[in-house]
Parts: C-alpha cells; sequence; structure tokens
C-alpha cells in the first residue's frame, strides 16, 4: 500500500510539473503572437499610406481584369469592316463561342459552348456573321476562370512590387508621393494594354508594342526619382503587360526593353530641350529593339508599313509629352529632378544673392564646399548635382546672426570672447535649425533638407566644449561636471545617404584646411586624412554606406580641389605690394621724427653746454678782477710769499685757460646740430 501510495503521489507531482510546462510553454506562445500581432500592427500603422495605395490600385487593375474577361472583343470584331461574307478571317485567334445560347425570334440559331464560329485564316460565313452578331448583342458574358487567373497574376505581382520597392533593394525609403505616380502610371499602362487587343489593329502582339506608353512612364519616373527607381518600374510594368496581354511574352519585353532605355537615356540630360532629343534617341531604340523580337520570334514583316513608323512617333512623343507635363509635376512633388536642382543650382537664385551681400564668407564657403562635394560624389558614382545644390544651402541659416561666424568676421573682434562657451554653443547649434526652417520656407525638396540637417551630424562642438571645461576646471579647482556633453552636440542624425556625407566631409575639410599655416599638397593631404578619421572614430559615417575605397576616392578628389586652390604663384618683376608706398611712408615719418627728437635732445645739450662755459668765463673774469684788486691792496711780502701767490695765481689763470678752450672746442660740434636740423626742415 505505502508503494502505491508512493508511485501515486510521484505520478501527480509529475502530471502536475507536465501541466507547468504546458501552461509555460503555452504562456510563451501566446507572448510570442502578441508581440508579432503588436508587431504587425506597428509596421501597418506606419506604413498605412502605402497599404492603401496598394488596396486602391489592386481593386483598380482587379476592375479592368473583370470587364477584360468578357467577350465584347467580338463587338470590335464585328463592326470593322473587314467582318464582311466571303472576306478571309485574318484575326489573331479563332473566335469561340463561351457559352450556349439558345435560338430565339431575333437569331433563330444555336450556339454551344465551345463552338468554333470562325477559325483564322477562313472564309467568313453568313451563318458566322449571324452566330457572331447574336453573342455580341447578348449581355456581357464574364469568362470568370480568365479572371481569377488574371486576379491570381496580380496577387504575386504585388507581392513581389513590395518586394522590389524595398530599401535594401532600392537604396532608400520608398516615398509616398513616388508610390503615388508610380501605381497610376502602373494603371494607365496596363488599361491600354488590356484593352488595345480589343482592335483588329493591335490584335498582333507585335503590333500591340505600338500604344504600350513604357517610354513615357520611364522618362517621369527616371527624371522625378531616379534612375534606379525607373529600372525597377520598367521590371513591374512589363510583368504587368504580360498579364494584361493574355501573357504574350513579346509585348514584356518590349515594355522593359524600352522602359530601361528611357531611363538610362535621359539620366545625363542637364537641360529640359534634351528631352526632344532623347525622345528622338528612344523613337531609334525601340525600332530597333520591335526588329530583334520579330527576327527572334519569327514575326511576320507584313504589319512593318504600320508597326516601325508607330513605335518610332510613340518614342518621340513620349518626350514631348515629358517636356510638358514635367513642370507642374516637378512643383506639385516637390522633387529633386534633375531641372529643379539645375534651376536651384543657379547662384543668381535671390536666397543665395543675399547670402553674398548678408554673409559674403558663408557664400564663398559654400560654394568651395560645393565644387568639393561634386568632385568627390563624380569620383564615387553618387548624385553630383543634388550634393553641389545640397553644399550650397546648407549654411543658409546663418544669414540670421553671420557675425558670430568665423569666415563673415571682418573687425578682428571676435563676439564669442564676450560670451559664455554654452552661449557660444547654443548661437552655433542653431544655424541648423534657422537653415531647415530657411530650406521649408523655399520648398527645397526632401532630399536637398535631408542633407541641410545631416551635414553636422551629432558630433561635438569641440572648441567650446574645452573652452568651458577649462573655465569650469578654474573655477570649480578641477571640477567639471558642471559642463554637459549634450549642451555642446549638435541635434542631427548622422548621415544616412552618401551625398549627406560627402558634403559633411566637404564642409570639414574646406573650413579646417582654412587654418593651414603652410598649405603644401603633403600637408593637405595628411590633414584630409586625419579629418576624415575623425569622422570614422565619432561613428558619423556609420549609416551612409559608404566603402574604405570610396572614402579614398573622396580623400583624393578633395586634394585635387584644394591643391588648386591653394597653388603658390612665382612673383611677376617690378611686383610690389600694394600697401609698400604706405608702409615706406610711415617708416620715413618714424625715421624723420625720431631724428628730431635726437637733434633736439641734442640742441638741448649742446644749449646746456654753452651756458655752462659761459658761467665758467664770467667766474674766470671775476676772479681775474679779484686778482688785480687784491694785487693792489696787500703789502709788500718777502720774495719767498711773492714766488708763492704767483704760482697760485698762475696756477688758477692755467684751469680758467683750459675751461675757454673747452668751450672752443664745443662749439664746432653744435653749429653742425644746427646745420643737420636744418635740413631735416
Amino acid at each position: 500500500m505505502k508503494m502505491t501510495e508512493q508511485m501515486n503521489s510521484l505520478f501527480e507531482k509529475q502530471l502536475l510539473a507536465h501541466s507547468d510546462v504546458h501552461n509555460f510553454d503555452k504562456d510563451s506562445k501566446d507572448v510570442k503572437t502578441d508581440n508579432f500581432i503588436k508587431k504587425v500592427l506597428r509596421v501597418a500603422l506606419k506604413n498605412w499610406g502605402f497599404i492603401l495605395l496598394y488596396i486602391l490600385t489592386f481593386t483598380v487593375v482587379a476592375g479592368i481584369v473583370y470587364f477584360d474577361a468578357n467577350t465584347t472583343e467580338i463587338f470590335f470584331s464585328y463592326n470593322d469592316k473587314k467582318m464582311e461574307v466571303g472576306r478571309i478571317y485574318l484575326g489573331d485567334k479563332d473566335i469561340v463561342a463561351p457559352r450556349s445560347m439558345p435560338a430565339d425570334a431575333a437569331y433563330p440559331i444555336d450556339i454551344e459552348e465551345g463552338e468554333v464560329i470562325q477559325k483564322v485564316g477562313t472564309e467568313i460565313t453568313e451563318n458566322a456573321i449571324l452566330k457572331i452578331k447574336k453573342i455580341s448583342d447578348s449581355p456581357v458574358i464574364v469568362d470568370y476562370r480568365v479572371f481569377c487567373n488574371r486576379l491570381l497574376y496580380l496577387l504575386l505581382l504585388s507581392a513581389l512590387w513590395i518586394v522590389i520597392f524595398n530599401p535594401i533593394i532600392l537604396g532608400r525609403k520608398l516615398l509616398v508621393k513616388e508610390a503615388i505616380l508610380e501605381t497610376v502610371l502602373f494603371v494607365f499602362v496596363f488599361f491600354v494594354a488590356a484593352f488595345a487587343d480589343k482592335a483588329t489593329f493591335f490584335q498582333s502582339p507585335f503590333a500591340l508594342s505600338v500604344v504600350i506608353p513604357s517610354a513615357f512612364s520611364a522618362f517621369l519616373v527616371s527624371i522625378l526619382f531616379g534612375q534606379h527607381s525607373a529600372y525597377l518600374f520598367s521590371a513591374v510594368m512589363g510583368l504587368g503587360v504580360l498579364g494584361a496581354a493574355d501573357f504574350h511574352i513579346v509585348p514584356m519585353i518590349f515594355t522593359i526593353a524600352t522602359g530601361v532605355s528611357a531611363s538610362r537615356i535621359v539620366r545625363s540630360i542637364e537641360k529640359r530641350i534634351d528631352l526632344v532629343f532623347a525622345g528622338l534617341i528612344q523613337a531609334l531604340l525601340a525600332c530597333v529593339f520591335e526588329l530583334v523580337l520579330k527576327v527572334i520570334f519569327n514575326g511576320d514583316m507584313k504589319d512593318a508599313p504600320f508597326v516601325f513608323p508607330g513605335i518610332a512617333f510613340n518614342g518621340f512623343i513620349s518626350g514631348i509629352l515629358v517636356l510638358g507635363l514635367l513642370t507642374p509635376l516637378e512643383y506639385i512633388m516637390n522633387t529633386a529632378s534633375v531641372f529643379r536642382l539645375m534651376d536651384l543650382s543657379d547662384q543668381n537664385a535671390a536666397v543665395l544673392r543675399k547670402m553674398l551681400v548678408v554673409a559674403g564668407g558663408t557664400y564663398s564657403h559654400s560654394m568651395m564646399v560645393g565644387t568639393l562635394a561634386e568632385n568627390a560624389c563624380k569620383a564615387i558614382g553618387a548624385n553630383p548635382l543634388l550634393a553641389r545644390v545640397g553644399a550650397y544651402y546648407h549654411d543658409v541659416g546663418k544669414m540670421e546672426q553671420p557675425e558670430y561666424f568665423t569666415e563673415n568676421s571682418q573687425s578682428g573682434h571676435n563676439p564669442h570672447d564676450d560670451i559664455s562657451p554654452e552661449l557660444s554653443a547654443l548661437i552655433i547649434k542653431r544655424h541648423v535649425q534657422s537653415s531647415l526652417e530657411k530650406a521649408k520656407q523655399l520648398r527645397l525638396p526632401k532630399q536637398v533638407v535631408d542633407i541641410i540637417g545631416e551635414h553636422h551630424g551629432n558630433s561635438v562642438i569641440a572648441f567650446f566644449y574645452n573652452k568651458a571645461l577649462q573655465i569650469a576646471a578654474k573655477t570649480h579647482g578641477g571640477d567639471t561636471s558642471s559642463v554637459s556633453l549634450e549642451d555642446f552636440t549638435y541635434p542631427g542624425r548622422p548621415p544616412v545617404t552618401k551625398e549627406s556625407a560627402v558634403v559633411m566631409l566637404a564642409d570639414t575639410v574646406e573650413a579646417a584646411c582654412r587654418s593651414l599655416d603652410n598649405p603644401t599638397p603633403e600637408n593637405i593631404e595628411k590633414f584630409i586624412a586625419k579629418l576624415i578619421a575623425g569622422k570614422i572614430e565619432g561613428h558619423q559615417l556609420d549609416n551612409c554606406h559608404l566603402t574604405f575605397g570610396e572614402l579614398t576616392l573622396i580623400k583624393n578628389a578633395f586634394l585635387q580641389i584644394l591643391v588648386g586652390h591653394y597653388h603658390t604663384r612665382v612673383k611677376y618683376p617690378n611686383q610690389k605690394d600694394p600697401d609698400a608706398d604706405s608702409k615706406d611712408s610711415k617708416a620715413e615719418e618714424t625715421k624723420r621724427i625720431e631724428a628730431a627728437e635726437d637733434n633736439s635732445e641734442k640742441k638741448e645739450k649742446a644749449e646746456s653746454e654753452s651756458s655752462e662755459v659761459e658761467k665758467k668765463d664770467e667766474i674766470s673774469e671775476d676772479s681775474k678782477n679779484q686778482l688785480s684788486e687784491s694785487a693792489e691792496i696787500v703789502p709788500e711780502k718777502d720774495e719767498s710769499d711773492d714766488d708763492d701767490e704767483k704760482k697760485k695765481t698762475s696756477g688758477i689763470l692755467i684751469v680758467d685757460q683750459k675751461d675757454v678752450e673747452g668751450d672752443d672746442s664745443v662749439s664746432p660740434d653744435d653749429t653742425t646740430v644746427r646745420e643737420e636740423d636744418d635740413k631735416n626742415e
């Protein structure tokens, strides 16, 4: 019994443990499910605009497929003048009855489902005409099998579209306005491809290429949103044509080929008139593509007089239509198209001219940064025009307080010496936000605005930060905890595109190289490498996808421009400093003043010595008179006394004579000083 009770209790414990584990697993699965649902909802809320757009597009295309799946093409064929009794039917496919239809009073003819009413290449009979007319006058007949097949194909195409346009393949985040334009163009192309083959002229797969607006669509997408996006859209557009054209492969290949070629042609255009020449080139290439397809798929050349002129006209008119629609689309979508960027890079723009007047140093700095960034982007295959425009406008906010930036200092006084480092850093950081506000007022494209906001990243304003640390250390006895690093950090984010990163590097290099005392090529190269390494260590280039090879190309591009900028020249013959005359005159004036002062000192000295000599002369005369008087009054003495007195008198006279001679020796010097003084005067 005890054994049985122990086993029962052990079994109960195992059951409880198993139930606990099962409950734990169930709870963990519920938590994972909840987390997954939350992630899905978070993604849906974040991208609700794209989701709504794709749902709307799918609904519209599904409606096109629904109406395309009926037998209305027979109505077109019946109304065609070629559908006459006795003629040979030259349609693309046999006319087959979509369903069974009993005889009635209007048309006493029975029709069986699947019955071949008229074969291609056979003579049209009166019976066939009646059956075709009976079917065309009946209510719309929908082929639900075809409808469901195409609907499934559209679902797969939609999934492929989402995968192709993800940020990894596209290289950036898809814009909502970009998705709107592409979906509108896709619906337009799908509609044309689905209903054009209802007409007899376009029933051939080769003839259908005449009316497909693939070049027009690719032109617009490539100019407004870039070549890479246009390539991907051309692939999606070609697959859409495949589903719309009853899965004929020729229209699909033609659509992809013309879309890719059109995207490539407009890559390097710089003027709007170039679109006319782009249309001509596209017309020629489209004819070549059509000819190659006819050769590969053994196409008939009987329709060549109609097909080739039509395809050429399609390519040419596409360029003309894009030329007319581009300006309003650029304004509505505010895109960084090549033409919009060319307009913004015009140095006669009002804001740039104002910068030249208000903040001339900033203007010069921005122009040089634009040159550096453009040259570097060409070297790494980025968008040089976008980088140049971003550089032109990256410091436009400095116009609010230009005197606080070194490049605009003219008086030599630094206003930052009068304020605290914290306030200086606040003013310096403020120019980024001011530039962003000014960019939005000017309605600059988003790509340019991103460059403005990222050109300093979240780096530290090291000069004022170190200055604040020094002040705090002196004030608080070495304690620098009161200094916050955040107060000296730019509020932006590090660059996420190559163009933005290049502008950041160009801005840093251009400003720093101005402080070089000896800008030789070797010093400039070492300094550029040091600055780029500093940005890498500061994690400012982590998100821009630049490789070390591209950084080397950027460094070499900067070096090429800066070496030419800081070049030296041989002095021209008789070359003289414009300030040399004024400097020489000042030096001569200084020498003249010093000489005059020396002369005046010598003159005063000579006059003082002359007065002393005159005083001595007076004293000597007085002494002579006194001696003569004493000789008359003093009584006779013995000869010894007379001899002693003579000696004394002669001694006095000898001293006086020397003093007189000393006076004579001063006079010539005094005369010379006076002559020199006269000459100076």
